[in-house]
């Protein structure tokens, strides 16, 4: 394995991606629709295929959620 190689492997080794949980998932959504972050709110519920009750349950507003519509799951 060459030099290069060998440092992205390590990079990976060091910086590993945090995990979150499905409920962690469903507040972070609820907190980017708040704050109006329509992308990343997407991006989240697209990962753990989310429902629009799941959010509306969480305490996210009818509004926020009808805005991402077509995204969420029935």
């Amino acid at each position: 394995m060459g030099k290069s190689k060998a440092r992205i492997f390590h990079k990976g080794i060091n910086e590993q991606i945090p995990r979150i949980s499905r409920k962690d998932a469903i507040k972070q959504v609820v907190n980017f629709l708040e704050n109006n972050d329509i992308k990343n709110s997407i991006n989240l519920v697209t990962m753990f295929g989310l429902s629009a009750e799941e959010v509306l349950e969480a305490g996210a507003s009818y509004e926020a959620v009808y805005a991402i519509k077509n995204i969420l799951n029935s």
